[in-house]
């Protein structure tokens, strides 16, 4: 993206000439523009910083109606600051020029008119340009962020960006860039967050499926019927997507958030088959998605499935904004979710101090603080050999007498090597609270009943999982925690669960409803790792084959 040099000038002759003379000489490696009036240059220079385009120079005519030139440059200093700053005057003006020098702080006045141009506009030009480039200030072209450090939403919006892979740069609202960037977006800190993706379009408190749609991310299903509908994008998901696609199967892949799931959470995973020194769940995500693209897989985010209903050989998924898709077979892969916290204070606190899973975009304010973690899984652990790494101490509190019944032996031999991290055993959180954001920690020795209060401004919580099936009551037959029962476990006394209509009984991996399936921690008594969600995933598509083949 060049940079840019904007003349503004009410006379059009003028215009045209300053323009003619800086495109002679600068227009191969700098966009030139021109605006007629201060207003329009302003709009022009609000567009340009919202795509975050690099503004070198402003040249601005000092007698303007509405606008005069040192008026423009004062507005135009708040948008774009380090733009080098110069002002076209008449003999008759060169006082007010002077006094313009300490308004807004301008770097040169040029006397109309300037002929040659080799001789009084472009050394000043070329002496502008080499003082900016030497104080040049990186261009941000990737998505903005701009809000409260302590806002939930703005933690939401940040999290969505990051779990989906997409670039972004967050700004507090009350920081100078930050109010630039909503003055220029038109927008004020009650809306925030402010959204502004790479084409410069602002979004004020967006939801999930506009933040997705404007940042370029499929939130609309292609098409209407497909051979196999894949709800949840977490392992199990895109390993089924991955194998589907590439064995000719029309497949799509729909998620609520970000594909990756529970494990596109985790800091690190080293216990993965295939790579000894261990990968993030984002890099694992990140590849099994490309994989699933690649293949001809259509993945569709920011679509929450409100339910599934048999129609003939059909099974129609319907959306909860009122949208539907139609498929051969349809497999349940949606994971589970961190269970709530009961102490008083999380609800209020959750995404302002309090996180449920690692919350990746929080580490780097972590700096030379006290964190907590709450629970003793493998989850928790890779949460806190991470954090260790900007935290001053990390804290992993759990309610058992030690990691080892919860905790692979290899990362508690981690914990153990790293000094910063304290494991607290037979503790747990009863309150926490804070005026806008988590400030203290009420924890509970369970041996001695002694409470303590703790500072703090992080609280991660890692506290067992649930399946949120609750759109599933009525659809297809559930366990009494809310998994879904599947294949030969659906088979009481020999007996084929209710509804079941076919001569044969249910296959491995297929629900109480034929042709609807289930892979991964969503499925009862399943095993609750990557590896076994992956395999899950792949099986379910050679069982998808032979449903379909009988039909």
């Amino acid at each position: 993206m060049k940079p840019a040099i904007l003349s503004v000038d009410d006379d059009p002759g003028v215009s045209r000439a300053v323009v003619r003379d800086l495109r002679r000489r600068y227009g191969a490696d700098y966009r030139i523009l021109r605006a007629e009036s201060g207003a329009d240059a302003l709009d022009a220079l609000r567009e340009m910083k919202l795509r975050g385009q690099p503004v070198a120079v402003l040249i601005a005519d000092y007698r303007m109606p509405g606008m005069d030139g040192i008026e423009f440059l004062e507005q135009a200093m708040d948008l774009h600051p380090h733009a080098r700053r110069v002002l076209l005057t008449a003999y008759a003006d060169t006082n007010a020029a002077i006094e313009a020098i300490n308004v807004v702080d301008l770097d040169h006045y040029l006397l109309k008119p300037w002929d040659p141009p080799e001789e009084k506009l472009y050394p000043v030009i070329d002496a502008l340009l080499e003082a900016w480039r030497g104080d040049e200030r990186r261009p941000v072209t990737e998505t903005k962020v701009v809000g409260h450090r302590w806002s939930a939403r703005c933690s939401e919006v940040r999290e969505f960006l990051a779990r989906n892979q997409l670039p972004y740069r967050w700004y507090l609202a009350d920081e100078p860039e930050g109010a630039r960037l909503l003055t220029a977006a038109g927008a004020t800190e009650d809306q925030c967050p402010v959204v502004i993706n790479p084409a410069g379009e602002a979004l004020m408190e967006p939801s999930d499926a506009q933040l997705a749609a404007s940042v370029g991310l499929n939130t609309n299903p292609s098409g209407e019927f497909y051979d196999l509908i894949v709800i949840g994008g977490g392992p199990a998901g895109l390993g089924a997507a991955v194998y589907g696609a590439s064995e000719g199967l029309r497949t799509v892949l729909v998620e609520r958030t970000a594909t990756g799931g529970q494990a596109g959470q985790s800091s690190r995973i080293e216990n993965y088959l295939g790579f000894p020194d261990g990968l993030s769940g984002a890099q694992l995500a990140d590849r099994a998605r490309r994989q699933a693209v690649k293949f001809g897989a259509e993945l569709v985010t920011a679509r929450e499935v409100q339910t599934i209903e048999p129609c003939g050989s059909a099974r129609v998924v319907k959306f909860a904004d009122g949208g539907h898709i139609a498929g051969h077979a349809v497999l349940i892969a949606t994971g589970v979710n961190y269970r709530h916290h009961p102490a008083p204070g999380v609800d209020d606190f959750t995404g302002r101090g309090v996180y449920y899973g690692s919350a990746m975009t929080e580490a780097s304010d972590c700096s030379e603080r006290d964190v907590y973690i709450v629970g003793g899984a493998n989850s928790a652990g890779q949460a806190a050999v991470f954090l260790s790494r900007h935290a001053r101490d990390v804290h992993i509190l759990v309610r058992a007498e030690s990691l080892v019944d919860s905790m692979s032996h290899y990362l508690i031999q981690q914990i153990e090597r790293i000094p910063n991290i304290k494991v607290h055993t037979r503790t747990e959180v009863v309150s926490v609270d804070g005026d806008d954001h988590l400030e203290r920690i009420v924890l509970r020795d369970n041996d001695t009943g002694v409470e303590e209060k703790v500072e703090a401004e992080r609280l991660f919580l890692f506290i067992g999982a649930a399946p949120e099936t609750e759109w599933l009551d009525g659809v297809v037959q559930r366990d009494s925690d809310g998994y879904v029962v599947a294949g030969p476990d659906l088979m009481v006394d020999g007996e084929r669960p209710a509804g079941w209509e076919l001569p044969r009984p249910p296959g491995h991996l297929e629900t109480s409803v034929p042709g609807v399936f289930v892979a991964g921690d969503v499925r009862s008594d399943s095993a609750k790792r990557v590896a076994s969600a992956v395999g899950e995933g792949a099986m379910a598509v050679m069982l998808v084959h032979r449903y379909l083949a009988k039909q």
